[in-house]
């Protein structure tokens, strides 16, 4: 067996398994692979180039130790790719890959960064590309730029890319769902992009409409698909300081959203022109978004997220729902995750300002409030989030600890910003918003927490469904209510 930076962990295990044992004593960073979960997930898509980059190793160095160790317990020397490229560190590699995106951002040719890139660096990691956006978003580089020149990016790569293995992760893992999903989404679309064609053509007009809007009802589910990804896959990335991906893939999802309803709208109107003209793009970015998914996001996700991570996010996916695939299988048997609002929480009384309440007590009310109620402190992290019927907008435990800035497109961003910095300089305390949602009208406000000596100590966003209530007209007094379905006698 050939030695490389490009040879999989995974089979370096299979063909020689005392290695771990030998790598988990070069760098504490190797002990994950005695973990059954991690070699069957990472260690099927993470090299010995990556594996040299996460323990901060030498790749050249790594190579030749374990050669020796090879040669040691066998008795047979390895053959060893050494190069010059596979020499580079993680840091060199990185900013080869940032100078190449920068030649691109400047107007260079496609053509010529993807031979610069053949030239330059033998293989790129998902990882790699995610600290790249990482560093240019951190460089200034604003997101919306890093979003557009996304496609440019996995554009360069992509030969690269295509020769990694595909995500491997047992049924019931949240990946699993993901990748099960995505051939669902991938079929709907090229679908899609096919009747465009033959509306555009002029053929079978309204059979093919007809049929576009039975896969634009079936891509509704992205919407579910790309809501799991915002509060539970990417909160637990931002945890160990990957936000770049995040911030530039949810920027991408909302204009996906934005042209599904486009699209979806011209198909409902018969308008052939706007249909035909929308509906292909919106296939081929949704079949991007895919690609990048499976290529970068997922790869580096299984580099970066811990097995109980993983069990956490499963977990929040499972309150949020599925529309597309539900898990393949109960993962995993035992994930050791708890809910502090459980029936094991402790149940002594709190005093308050007006009362006392027992903890169960503040958790059932908080659940039975006609409205949705999020809070965030002063420091500008979600702390808490009521959940019941009234719930209006996705929630899920991912969101607790995250800084209410990621919980946001990038789009939005700035308006969030400006209100905490309004609230926060108390020049204001209210926020009030009022949107069309699915056909229902919510009212949200955002009010500011100020304790006794005026300190700015947090915001609370309400949002109600006020649908009914704007319905309202007269009065209905309390004498009037027919709780048992019975006329008042009086």
């Amino acid at each position: 067996m050939k030695l490389s930076g490009s040879t999989k962990i995974h089979d370096l295990l299979i063909a020689y398994p005392f290695l771990e044992d030998f790598l988990a004593a070069q760098s504490p960073k190797f002990e994950m692979l005695k973990n059954r979960m991690a070699r069957a997930t990472v260690g099927r898509v993470a090299t010995l180039r990556t594996a040299a980059g996460i323990a901060n190793l030498d790749l050249n160095t790594l190579l030749h130790s374990l050669g020796a160790e090879i040669e040691r317990r066998t008795g047979r020397s390895p053959e060893l790719e050494v190069t010059e490229v596979a020499s580079q560190t993680r840091e060199q590699r990185l900013q080869e890959l940032k100078e190449i995106i920068s030649q691109l951002h400047e107007g260079g040719d496609l053509g010529e960064a993807r031979e610069r890139f053949a030239k330059a660096v033998e293989d790129v990691e998902a990882s790699e590309i995610a600290a790249m956006e990482e560093d240019l978003i951190r460089g200034g580089l604003p997101v919306s730029e890093v979003q557009r020149l996304c496609d440019v990016h996995v554009g360069a790569f992509r030969q690269a890319l295509d020769e990694h293995a595909e995500v491997d992760t047992p049924p019931g893992h949240p990946l699993h769902t993901y990748v099960a999903a995505n051939r669902m989404i991938t079929s709907l679309a090229n679908t899609l992009g096919s009747l465009a064609r033959e509306v555009a053509a002029g053929k079978d007009v309204s059979g093919n409409l007809t049929r576009s809007l039975d896969a634009l009802r079936g891509l509704e589910g992205l919407q579910n698909h790309y809501q799991r990804k915002e509060n539970q896959l990417f909160p637990v990335l931002e945890r160990h300081g990957v936000t770049g991906p995040s911030q530039v893939m949810w920027g991408v999802h909302d204009q996906i959203r934005v042209a599904l309803k486009t699209v979806q709208s011209a198909a409902e109107k018969g308008d052939t022109k706007a249909f035909s003209a929308n509906a292909p793009a919106l296939a081929r970015d949704i079949v991007e978004m895919v690609y990048k998914e499976e290529k970068i996001l997922f790869p580096m996700s299984l580099q970066t997220i811990s097995e109980e991570e993983w069990a956490e996010i499963r977990h929040g996916e499972d309150e949020l729902g599925y529309v597309l695939v539900a898990p393949a299988a109960p993962w995993p048997a035992e994930s050791g995750v708890s809910s502090a609002h459980g029936p094991g929480a402790a149940q002594g009384l709190l005093g308050l300002m007006t009362g006392e309440l027992s903890l169960e007590q503040v958790n059932l009310i908080f659940t039975h409030l006609p409205v949705d109620v999020s809070f965030v402190d002063e420091n500008d992290t979600v702390r808490f989030y009521s959940e019941g019927p009234a719930r209006i907008f996705p929630r899920s435990p991912a969101v607790v600890g995250r800084k209410v800035q990621n919980c946001h497109p990038p789009k939005s961003l700035h308006v969030v910003q400006d209100i905490l910095d309004s609230f926060r300089a108390g020049k204001q305390s209210v926020a009030e918003f009022w949107i069309q949602l699915h056909s229902r009208f919510v009212h949200i406000r955002y009010l500011a927490l100020r304790d006794n000596a005026g300190g700015y100590r947090g915001c609370l966003e309400v949002s109600q469904d006020v649908t009914d209530i704007r319905q309202l007209q007269g009065e209905r007094r309390l004498l009037a209510w027919e709780g048992t379905g019975q006329p008042h006698r009086g």
